[in-house]
């Protein structure tokens, strides 16, 4: 998928820009202004500001791994570096008494000298703590020591939906009805109890072994009543997936969680979001401001029926959307079932998930 122009809402000024996981490396965070950027800037496309640079999978960092080890008080032998994200790079690892895989995901260290980054790691920790749902990563161990911030989680050998998008650049709806429909159901439990993840995207969508969808990174998360989280006076949360509310830095509830995977399902369906722009402040007006070009009419393939689900979970005014996750997980289901009711059983390539009462998945 090539560049597309696109106009930035204050200045006027044409400028090209990718979604920042379509160049192939995993989006730079610039820790002074609070803005995501494509992989491979060296500066911020808002602020200018240097960005931090990410080590490459290549590149095996033995002082980090000693220093982890030491955190840790050796719990955890590391086996090897699975990848780096925005704040983070992630390690499978075993431990060491009980032999079990898990993944240990540690903060860079040019962002563990910054408190507020920290915090929102600590942050992570303490609310998806909290939560017990077989489709929930639910961390296991937290440590911070020094500059080595660590969280330590169930390992998942499936991959992530941000996966399937670079490979694929598109997910098959009967697919992408069953991970939302999961996704959904996770995300309903943890508003029940009180927490909003505030930035879901493909990146947090896991997979174990079997193909179960697992949300995961809770870490700018917060309970509902303190749910006005912002830094530096900017909304937190990535903005190709902001709800309008948590662009304008309201307060927010489940319904701009859900608006998120409305997001998800629309850059699935047709291979990227429904807006896109300079900076994240020009994707948050657009998300405030202008009308998402109808799915549809985008690829016309696409089933009317999971188009209107799409469509609803996008719309401006949180009250117009689905307002609980079962909500949308129950439209996702009846889309799948009716799908299935027109579709030869020799042909089926996708069955509908377990109902939330099913016995849970096996954890890994």
């Amino acid at each position: 998928m090539g560049q597309r122009a696109t106009r930035f809402p204050r200045s006027g000024g044409a400028l090209a820009f990718t979604h920042p996981r379509l160049d192939g490396a995993s989006p730079l965070f610039c820790p002074d202004c609070g803005t995501w950027n494509r992989g491979t800037a060296r500066n911020c496309a808002r602020c200018n500001a240097t960005l931090p640079q990410v080590r490459t999978a290549a590149e095996a960092p033995d002082a980090l791994i000693t220093a982890l080890r030491q955190a840790t008080g050796n719990r955890y032998r590391i086996v090897r570096r699975l990848g780096s994200g925005g704040m983070a790079d992630v390690y499978a690892a075993e431990h060491e008494s009980l032999g079990r895989p898990l993944a240990v995901k540690v903060m860079h260290a040019h962002l563990a000298r910054d408190e507020e980054m920290r915090t929102r790691f600590r942050r992570e920790a303490e609310a998806a703590s909290r939560l017990v749902h077989p489709l929930i990563c639910t961390p296991i161990d937290f440590g911070d020591v020094g500059e080595v911030v660590y969280l330590v989680m169930p390992l998942l050998n499936g991959g992530c939906l941000a996966d399937d998008l670079i490979k694929h650049r598109t997910v098959p709806a009967e697919k992408l009805a069953v991970i939302a429909s999961q996704v959904s159901c996770a995300l309903d439990y943890a508003h029940r109890h009180g927490v909003v993840h505030r930035d879901v995207k493909p990146d947090n969508v896991l997979f174990d072994d079997d193909g179960n969808a697992f949300i995961t990174d809770f870490g700018i998360a917060t309970a509902r009543f303190h749910a006005r989280l912002t830094a530096g006076g900017r909304a937190m949360g990535t903005p190709h997936y902001m709800a309008p509310e948590q662009a304008m830095g309201k307060t927010i509830d489940g319904r701009a969680d859900l608006y998120a995977v409305g997001v998800m399902l629309y850059e699935c369906l047709v291979g990227f979001p429904p807006f896109d722009g300079a900076d994240g402040y020009s994707i948050g007006y657009k998300h405030v401001h202008e009308k998402p070009v109808p799915v549809q009419d985008v690829d016309a393939r696409v089933p009317p029926q999971l188009a209107r689900i799409v469509m609803k979970c996008l719309e401006k005014n949180a009250a117009d959307r689905y307002q609980r996750g079962h909500e949308l997980s129950d439209a996702l289901l009846e889309f799948l079932h009716d799908v299935q009711q027109h579709t030869p059983e020799s042909v089926r390539t996708v069955q509908p998930p377990p109902s939330p009462a099913a016995p849970a998945p096996a954890r890994p």
